[in-house]
């Protein structure tokens, strides 16, 4: 089968990258210099990738495909912590809350965020599972063009018609639940989980700024575990804890508010070619963010927050 082009949403903004089916499953390409292919969606499939090395003998026949890449790179999936494979390994932070009852798990929470979500209650947040149509779309458009940026960054669904955020949120439809916090009849948050065996992951979760102060967030996570646990999920995700190298941040804390703990599941790199066996001795395969130090990173990202915030001040941000 010939290579194809996809859209991928990768670090805040949207790209595009050669993709192929091989022994089904669909295999994307990204990078420049070092070329590096994963699993499509690795994260979000009902199970890990099996039988890699014919994946691997596959990927090197570069005629059968049409795909060019110098590592290949996958990972283990909760609850599989140990690594089954020899090949170069690194550690993925994982943000994951254990499940094991959602007593036990809103008793270990901190007394600032069981308030906040006894908070949302009082101040009128009301959370039910919904089914997506279209008045609901608008609702979560309405979330997503509230700010253009989130989080010191772009926001990259901002300004997004009416169609791509149904696409968005149509994705995976059949193994997932669509959590909405509403304040009267408006929206004010939106939740999505999937569900895959003994896991759930948090894809989504948007709020309204504007309606911070009712705490819908801690509501709506409040509501996703309680849901988790009458289906005898082992363990909720969402995202990874720590990414690259760095210290604490606002989305840490947030995540650790709530009972999400970092677990480490294996990945492993592959070589392909000598350009990626060079790369991975040297570890180019990670990016800057493998290499520059946490330090120079941090200032980069305070940087980035307050150009871009100043952006917005001034109206220009896009």
């Amino acid at each position: 089968m010939t290579s194809r082009t996809i859209d991928l949403y990768r670090e805040g903004r949207w790209i595009k990258a050669s993709a192929a089916e091989i022994n089904g499953n669909l295999i994307v390409v990204t990078g420049r210099a070092i070329k590096t292919a994963t699993v499509h969606d690795e994260e979000w499939l009902e199970r890990e990738l099996q039988n890699p090395e014919a994946c691997m003998e596959r990927l090197k026949k570069r005629d059968s495909h049409g795909l060019k890449a110098d590592v290949f790179t996958f990972a283990q999936q909760l609850p599989a912590t140990t690594p089954r494979y020899a090949y170069q390994t690194e550690w993925e932070s994982v943000a994951a809350i254990p499940l094991n009852g959602f007593t036990n798990w809103w008793e270990g929470l901190p007394q600032e965020t069981r308030k906040n979500v006894r908070r949302a209650a009082k101040r009128g947040v009301v959370v039910r599972t919904m089914a997506l149509d279209d008045e609901l779309v608008r609702g979560i458009a309405a979330i997503n063009n509230e700010s253009p940026v989130r989080q010191g960054r772009p926001f990259a669904h901002y300004g997004e018609s009416f169609e791509e955020v149904k696409k968005d949120f149509s994705a995976f439809k059949d193994r997932c639940d669509l959590f909405c916090a509403y304040v009267g009849d408006e929206l004010v948050g939106v939740l999505k989980v999937m569900y895959r065996p003994e896991v759930a992951s948090v894809l989504k979760l948007q709020s309204k700024s504007s309606h911070y102060d009712k705490r819908p967030s801690n509501a709506l996570i409040a509501a996703a575990v309680e849901e988790c646990d009458k289906k005898g999920i082992s363990f909720i995700t969402y995202g990874k804890y720590r990414y690259g190298k760095q210290e604490k941040t606002s989305l840490m804390a947030f995540k650790a508010h709530h009972g999400f703990t970092e677990i480490l599941v294996p990945r492993f790199h592959v070589p392909l070619t000598t350009k990626g066996r060079i790369s991975i001795a040297l570890g180019l395969h990670r990016g800057l963010t493998g290499i520059v130090p946490e330090s120079a990173l941090s200032v980069g990202r305070t940087v980035r927050s307050k150009w871009h915030s100043l952006r917005v001040s001034a109206g220009v941000a896009q």
